[in-house]
């Protein structure tokens, strides 16, 4: 593994003061208590601020809800997936043995998990300039376009642009219980909007899928009270 976790850390261009850090980023949940969950977490906030940077720079003439459509393409998990094999995650993945059995070396949730486990890893290690740095290299090859936002919203952004036009506050997302076994896992999600004092429920394989079932729900439900 230390071979490996070399390897990856050229891969990545950042060399890690704390390998400890590196080492969580990619170990699933059914491996180990100490796993990459709240790394993701971090992570996905560090993507979407780097990417979101990354775009007001590269397209200057988009208004913000295109912008928030084209990342939206870019963040989502099959990009992600992508880029996480294409960065050799699935070699260095660590899973226990019924996820391993199952194919969780292949599957797209874990792998987009655990490249914005990675990218939390960076932050955590040197700071927001080397993993904004991190995600500009991993998008450099990335096809990024203004018609980009011509493609469907998906249901979080729905969400969050009928939310801003009205002047309200962002969702609240959070994970209430997983389901079944560890190689398995559902995720069940809880979607709040605190001003209309609205909550719904959303169930998914990762708790992206969780999240965006959870802000499908909730659109349903603000559809069915307003003329959206």
């Amino acid at each position: 593994m230390n071979e490996a976790l070399t390897a990856l850390q050229v891969r990545l261009q950042h060399r890690f003061t704390d390998t400890q850090l590196l080492l969580r980023s990619i170990t699933h949940r059914s491996f180990s208590l100490d796993h990459n969950e709240r790394l993701e977490f971090l992570g996905d906030s560090v993507l979407n601020l780097a990417v979101a940077d990354l775009l007001f720079q590269r397209l200057s003439a988009l208004p913000e809800g295109d912008l928030s459509r084209v990342r939206a393409n870019l963040v989502k998990q099959d990009t992600l997936h992508r880029l996480a094999v294409e960065l050799g995650l699935p070699e260095v993945i660590r899973l226990g043995e019924g996820e391993a059995r199952s194919g969780g070396q292949k599957r797209p949730s874990i792998l987009a998990d655990a490249l914005e486990a990675v990218i939390g890893a960076v932050y955590l290690d040197a700071g927001f300039p080397a993993a904004q740095s991190l995600v500009h290299r991993l998008f450099q090859a990335v096809e990024i376009n203004p018609e980009m936002q011509a493609i469907g919203k998906d249901p979080k952004t729905e969400l969050q642009e009928w939310l801003q036009a009205r002047k309200m506050s962002l969702p609240l997302y959070r994970v209430v219980g997983t389901l079944g076994a560890a190689h398995k896992q559902t995720f069940d999600v809880e979607c709040e909007v605190i001003e209309l004092n609205i909550s719904e429920r959303g169930i998914g394989a990762s708790r992206r899928a969780g999240e965006q079932a959870a802000a499908g729900a909730m659109l349903q439900t603000i559809k069915a009270k307003t003329t959206i």
